[in-house]
């Protein structure tokens, strides 16, 4: 990897060493951002883009994330570079997101800016290597603070004389822990001491997070009196959460509080404070990045399943006439057959029934608005195009659920599709549409049901009197407990759809997810229709098949849109199709 001309290096997180605010580093978990040159910003505040000292080049390592800063020559990044020269700051801190997390080990996310910072939070992001640009002094290969994780310690607030007031250790066999006798008590009577020695070590952690973060905020100064209160959120700057004014009892609340929120996680939550990002006093982090890439142009629409809508709309017998008359002869009953003569007898005329229906069209259409406002605003695409292919796919939609089930609205509402125009498939009379009823009295299984419906399907097969071999339309529920049937020997009866489609002699399964939950003409559970569709009949007269009108709103600025179409429908083949429910 080329690095620039950088000022200083070091490490921007250090993999696998657990960090104060409870998380650890997975080796790799920043991998893609090798190469990568990121913002850097001092102490992570974004509240002003003066505050932006530099940048860092991103480097991958066994180890962590290593960082080449470069600072600006902007008034802070000059200051900035001073400081890390003269050892005054050598800790880096990140900020990434869209992070993956296992427990509290994060595996994977994207570094979004490195800072310059006071007291960084995971122990290994230290400086070691200082470039210092001066003529005046004789200097090759840069001076170098060289540290380990072995030992370190955090020092929170200092006395007047210098003296640390209490000193927590991480690791190392040198590392000790030295106890500052407080005297003064909260308001349960006990000291600062005896409440930190009653918290779980988890609540220890969280308590090392809190007032690692409040030396961050407050420079790490400290005026050499006991202050029991954080002066400053350290978790969020936003106006998501209020400015803290927060006391010993009042965090030890949100830790002890912790159970009635499920976990510790969530409590600190609850109280505004944002942990599925991992940034140690973050604000505004966003104002740095680029606007987001949108993927489509126009938006992608959410809708249910629809490959048998197609189907449908192109499976129906189209006519150029809306208003149709259907007639038959029935030549089932014994009068109608022909007769053997007996010399001498008398020769009886045939009688047979004529049957009649007429089915007239009715309106079925959708309607649209928008703004003007909006339609000129929108130019990344033609909102007006798109808005018209939606409606027309809705329109489609609706026809084609009205020829098989009808559009499932009461028979009161003013929006029903009228069903004397547009006869559903599933309750068309019976000379039309063979009811059949699965009898599951006894089964208690839905494997046991399944079985039966096909053997009551293939013995009902013999009335059909449809043309060509039909499409069996079902639910995906179905469709599935049939695929999984299996023989006594565990091996699936059904490879595929294909095979369960032969076994029941149709030509193909088609799933319609508005079936579900639907009840047949006798009250109980709809399993599926089968028919012909070239045996339904959609007729519209010229200028009633869909149209699309567009019209001005004066009074309210608004483009109103109408997709519309006149339309009648009906099976014209007696016994042309099988609605199969379960026995109420």
């Amino acid at each position: 990897m080329v690095k620039f001309d950088y000022d200083c290096s070091g490490w921007a997180t250090k993999a696998n060493t657990r960090c104060y605010d409870g998380l650890t580093i997975a080796q790799d978990a920043f991998k893609e951002c090798d190469g990568k040159v990121v913002p850097m910003v001092y102490n992570h505040d974004h509240s002003d883009i003066g505050n932006v000292i530099g940048k860092c080049l991103l480097e991958n390592r066994p180890g962590g994330v290593y960082a080449y800063a470069k600072f600006n020559d902007t008034d802070t990044g000059k200051t900035a570079r001073k400081c890390v020269e003269s050892g005054d700051l050598n800790a880096f801190s990140i900020f990434a997101n869209g992070l993956q997390k296992v427990g509290k080990t994060v595996k994977h996310g994207f570094i979004r800016e490195v800072s310059l910072v006071l007291a960084g939070c995971n122990p290994g992001a230290l400086i070691d290597e200082v470039i210092k640009h001066s003529a005046d002094e004789d200097y090759e290969g840069g001076e170098a603070f060289i540290y380990n994780d072995e030992g370190l310690s955090l020092t929170h607030g200092m006395d007047p004389d210098g003296n640390p007031l209490e000193e927590l250790a991480h690791g190392g066999d040198n590392a000790k822990q030295e106890e500052a006798n407080m005297a003064d008590e909260n308001k349960d009577g006990k000291t600062l001491k005896q409440v930190y020695n009653s918290m779980t070590d988890e609540q220890k952690e969280c308590c090392h997070a809190l007032v690692g973060l409040a030396l961050e905020e407050n420079g790490g100064e400290d005026d050499g009196e006991e202050d029991e209160t954080v002066k400053q959120n350290v978790f969020d700057k936003d106006t998501r959460a209020t400015v803290l004014q927060h006391s010993m009892e009042e965090i030890n609340g949100i830790i002890k509080g912790a159970k009635s929120h499920g976990t510790l996680k969530q409590a600190f939550e609850d109280a505004g404070v944002d942990t599925d990002e991992l940034a140690h006093s973050i604000d505004n982090i966003d104002w740095l990045f680029p606007d987001d890439h949108l993927l489509d142009n126009t938006p992608r629409i959410i809708e249910k399943p629809d490959d048998w809508v197609s189907k449908v709309m192109g499976g129906v017998h189209h006519i150029p006439f809306s208003r149709f008359k259907s007639q038959f002869a029935d030549l089932t009953e014994d009068e109608a057959r022909a007769k053997g003569y007996i010399k001498g007898n008398f020769k009886k005329e045939e009688v047979f029934g004529l049957l009649r229906r007429s089915t007239s069209p009715t309106t079925v259409y959708k309607k649209q608005k928008l703004d003007r406002d909006d339609v000129i605003d929108i130019v990344s695409f033609d909102v007006v195009s798109w808005l018209k292919n939606e409606m027309r796919y809705k329109l489609n939609r609706e026809l084609a659920l009205s020829y098989i089930l009808g559009d499932g609205r009461p028979a009161g509402s003013e929006d029903k599709i009228d069903e004397n125009c547009i006869r559903p498939i599933v309750n068309d009379a019976d000379l039309f549409t063979i009811k059949i009823q699965v009898s599951t009295a006894g089964l208690t299984n839905i494997e046991d049901k399944m079985k039966a419906t096909i053997k009551q399907i293939l013995r009902s097969r013999k009335n059909y009197r449809g043309s060509g071999t039909p499409t069996f339309f079902t639910t995906e529920d179905i469709l599935t407990e049939m695929l999984l049937l299996e023989d006594n020997t565990g091996r699936l009866l059904y490879a595929d759809e294909a095979a369960l489609a032969r076994k029941l002699r149709v030509k193909e399964i088609l799933t319609i997810p508005e079936m579900e939950g639907r009840t047949g003409t006798k009250g109980g559970e709809l399993i599926g229709v089968i028919v012909n569709l070239a045996d339904y009949t959609v007729g519209a007269d010229k200028g009633g098949a869909v149209s699309m009108f567009d019209d001005f709103d004066i009074d309210y600025n608004a483009q109103k849109y109408l997709i519309e179409t006149r339309c009648s429908g009906a099976l014209a083949v007696p016994f042309s199709a099988m609605a199969i429910e379960f026995a109420a």
